[in-house]
């Protein structure tokens, strides 16, 4: 029976994710939230933003399947526990906009628990270097949820890594959380890929940031790979963010507020549009992906050599925007 319900898990998963979904978008729903669009968005007509509630149900029923049958390691389900919290809090965010400080407050209680509990050998240095990374990615995550079909193809391709890797390091209660994620965002995707007929919101990007971290420090842990290993799988979302953060900080502006200058958000307004913006991030989320799975049994020096070898192409794609971005705001000057 335990054999059973464990190979049900992510077929389940992304049923029960698709159903949710489904349900979120139909305006009888109690979780029917509206997204008004504003000077910072990239669209221009309300939209429901709970399909996380879907996703975040699919992971779970992936979890609880995979939890009876007897092979989700205490860590992960540590993991997911969090990310429960988080969701929680984000879909009360949703409904009603929760300060800052609150939201960032529970987020470093989530993110300290979730290390305490899963009690990794780490000094108090790399305690507070983790305990950063954690609530970073967990707001990365979420300043990347602004384009149809980008943060929920971050999560099929990224989750569906894990659960790989996973599985060739024989972990398959992590493998099968993995899967169960990535089934989940798939489930998701099925209504949010352009034209999008609901949003994630916080409800889904915050805890999915969580996870992608706490499930690739879990994985780690376990020796089922180095961690460069979860950081190469998400660097199209962690550079975006990051490069974005710092130069932003650098101009002085207010790095907490909404705004439309991530590489993403140039890109859709420079006129690729939300679909064609997803695709190219799908072939970068794909190549980041695969190519971290096959290198992982190599050697340190391949190892560097790919990362070397992706810095360059980030770096590539992050000048050839730059570089249309400065010529797309000459030609709209001159229009006006």
């Amino acid at each position: 029976m335990s054999d059973t319900l464990r190979w049900l898990a992510v077929p389940m998963a992304w049923l029960a994710a698709w159903l949710t979904t489904r349900a979120c978008c139909h305006p009888a729903s109690r979780l029917y939230f509206l997204d008004h669009p504003n000077e910072r968005s990239l669209h221009s007509q309300p939209i429901p933003r709970t399909g996380g509630v879907g996703v975040m149900a699919g992971s779970l029923v992936g979890v609880g399947l995979t939890a009876a049958s007897g092979w989700l390691p205490a860590n992960v389900l540590l993991a997911f526990g969090g990310a429960g919290v988080l969701a929680l809090l984000g879909l009360l965010d949703d409904r009603h906009t929760l300060p800052a400080r609150l939201r960032f407050l529970v987020q470093v209680l989530v993110a300290a628990g979730f290390l305490y509990g899963a009690s990794f050998p780490l000094g108090w240095a790399m305690a507070v270097l983790l305990l950063v990374s954690l609530v970073w990615l967990a707001n990365l995550y979420n300043f990347m949820d602004g384009s149809d079909g980008l943060a929920g193809g971050m999560a099929l391709f990224g989750f569906a890594a894990y659960a790989v890797a996973a599985y060739l390091g024989g972990r398959l209660g992590l493998a099968l959380t993995s899967a169960s994620i990535a089934a989940g965002a798939a489930g998701f995707l099925l209504f949010n890929f352009h034209p999008a007929r609901i949003f994630m919101g916080d409800v889904g990007s915050v805890p999915l940031g969580f996870l992608a971290g706490s499930l690739g420090l879990v994985g780690w842990g376990g020796g089922a790979w180095p961690l460069w290993f979860p950081l190469l799988v998400f660097a199209p979302f962690v550079l975006d963010a990051s490069v974005t953060l710092l130069r932003r900080a650098l101009r002085g502006e207010k790095v907490w507020q909404a705004h439309r200058s991530h590489y993403y958000q140039r890109m859709v307004r420079m006129g690729l549009g939300h679909r064609g913006t997803a695709l190219r991030a799908y072939a970068l989320m794909l190549g980041t992906g695969i190519s971290a799975v096959l290198v992982l049994p190599s050697g340190f020096s391949l190892q560097c050599i790919t990362l070397t070898m992706w810095a360059i192409v980030f770096l590539a794609v992050g000048v050839w925007v730059d570089h249309r971005w400065r010529r797309f705001e000459a030609a709209d000057a001159a229009r006006s």
